[in-house]
């Protein structure tokens, strides 16, 4: 793809796309100061809202750890909720209260995958302030799925989420570049997150792949293991495909790959391909598929790892005693 060798390769293209990232630079700089000495109005809300979110352009795995962050916060008594764009979400009005059965064409793919999983209330809106003020009522600490660009809405924690093996890239700003912001800005983080790495040194997440379910009715069927060997056919509406299709061949299968834009709209053809042998799929892609998979569709749920939660709720509690 143009992109990925744009941004991670060594392409002459982005050299010449240099002066627009400085342009792109200049412009978020601009707004920042304008939320900083107030010129543009930063709401804020009696509770600490934690952000997570990535300076790259693509999937870093932050819905995934945003996922272990609601349960982990439940484990140790929080009453968290979580907040989302709703990104390619076609709901006519917002906000939207997302539940485990919601329309992923209304609210977003990923807002139902967290409903889901971490057991949280989820509410979603382009206007992150208004999905923030509805969950004041009932919940005690906020996650916002994303946002460390949305800069109208005051964060008491930023972390950043941070891919190991592709970091960032050409270390430019869009559109050169992935960066979203300007990597010196990360000293600004609370934690950056360093996602697949194995350095005990830094904070880190891992993936822990659990058994495989059946896209059509949630029934868990078999390990990963058990495919060793076997032809599949892997399915990724991620915004890092390969890293879904290497991990399945790094488990021992023979995997012909079908990739597709981040928060893809599927239909039943673009995943039936002539043949009975199994077709596997994230579980972000699974919540668009259920309504039109058979009995070949299986998911493969994912569960985060990682090593930095008592340096977090460290940092709540400082957080909470200077409010």
């Amino acid at each position: 793809m143009i992109i990925n060798d744009l941004w991670y390769k060594k392409h002459p293209l982005s050299t010449f796309l240099i002066p627009f990232s400085w342009l792109f630079c200049a412009v978020i700089r601009i707004r920042r100061q304008a939320y900083k000495y107030n010129l543009l109005t930063r709401n804020h809300i009696p509770i600490p809202i934690i952000v997570v979110g990535n300076i790259t352009v693509g999937g870093t795995g932050k819905t995934p750890l945003v996922s272990w962050m609601g349960k982990f916060l439940q484990q140790h008594g929080f009453k968290p909720g979580i907040i989302s764009r709703g990104y390619k979400g076609h709901a006519k009005e917002w906000p939207q209260i997302v539940n485990s059965d919601s329309d992923p064409y209304l609210v977003g793919d990923e807002p139902v995958l967290l409903a889901r999983q971490s057991g949280c209330p989820v509410v979603v809106s382009p206007k992150r302030f208004q999905s923030a003020s509805i969950l004041t009522k009932d919940c005690d600490i906020i996650i916002s799925d994303d946002g460390l660009q949305h800069y109208a809405l005051h964060h008491d924690i930023r972390i950043a989420v941070v891919d190991a093996t592709r970091l960032y890239g050409n270390q430019r700003c869009l559109p050169a570049g992935p960066l979203r912001e300007p990597l010196n800005w990360l000293a600004e983080m609370d934690f950056i997150i360093m996602n697949g790495s194995q350095d005990k040194t830094k904070d880190t997440m891992q993936y822990q792949f659990k058994l495989l379910r059946r896209v059509l009715d949630d029934k868990i069927l078999y390990s990963l293991a058990s495919l060793k060997g076997q032809t599949v056919h892997a399915v990724a509406g991620i915004g890092n495909p390969d890293k879904f299709f290497n991990s399945l061949r790094n488990n021992g299968l023979i995997v012909h790959h079908h990739p597709f834009p981040d928060h893809h709209s599927y239909h039943p053809n673009d995943i039936q391909f002539g043949d009975d042998l199994p077709v596997i799929m994230t579980e972000k892609d699974a919540v668009k598929c259920q309504n039109f998979a058979n009995q070949q569709h299986l998911y493969l749920p994912i569960e985060a790892s990682v090593n930095f939660g008592k340096q977090l709720l460290s940092l709540i509690n400082l957080k909470i005693k200077k409010r």
